[in-house]
């Protein structure tokens, strides 16, 4: 039975020393590669509130497209309302009503004050994708979020 287990065991410590080289690499806070504080304003936002400002924007572009719809349901209409809620004030004030309600804002990685209006369409396209928007690094940074050069911070 030792012979057996020998070579049953080389999966397994291959995995623990893949796991043992990302723990090296990972940073202690999300943001900290990027120099962001570990908490409060500046500090990348989390999961939930991101989530929850989403919710907030895909209900609020449903009840704006049901006012020019009604009575009939607003259907594909809501998708043009959440793009124009989502990509107008991204690109001018970094932040969508969901994003404000829940106290965070799209900032440029650069420092640039604007987030502009081709960032903003190009997270507002990949996160339509939506595994974009759901794949994650350490940084607490999703793929749209990479590819348009942006992070979301709490204010």
């Amino acid at each position: 039975m030792r012979r057996v287990g020998s070579w049953l065991d080389a999966p397994k410590n291959a995995f623990n020393h893949a796991r043992e080289q990302a723990n090296e690499s990972r940073p202690k806070w999300r943001g900290e590669k990027l120099g962001l504080p570990e908490r409060g304003p500046g500090s990348a936002a989390p999961v939930g509130k991101r989530l929850g400002a989403f919710l907030i924007d895909i209900v609020l572009a449903a009840l704006v497209a049901a006012l020019f719809t009604m009575p009939d349901y607003p259907g594909n209409w809501s998708l043009v309302a959440w793009a124009v809620i989502t990509v107008v004030p991204v690109s001018f004030f970094g932040t969508t009503p969901g994003m404000a309600a829940l106290r965070i804002w799209v900032a440029r990685v650069d420092g640039a004050v604007m987030v502009g209006p081709l960032r903003a369409a190009l997270r507002c396209v990949l996160t339509f994708l939506v595994i974009p928007a759901v794949m994650w690094n350490f940084d607490g940074r999703s793929w749209h979020d990479r590819l348009s050069g942006t992070i979301v911070l709490r204010r």
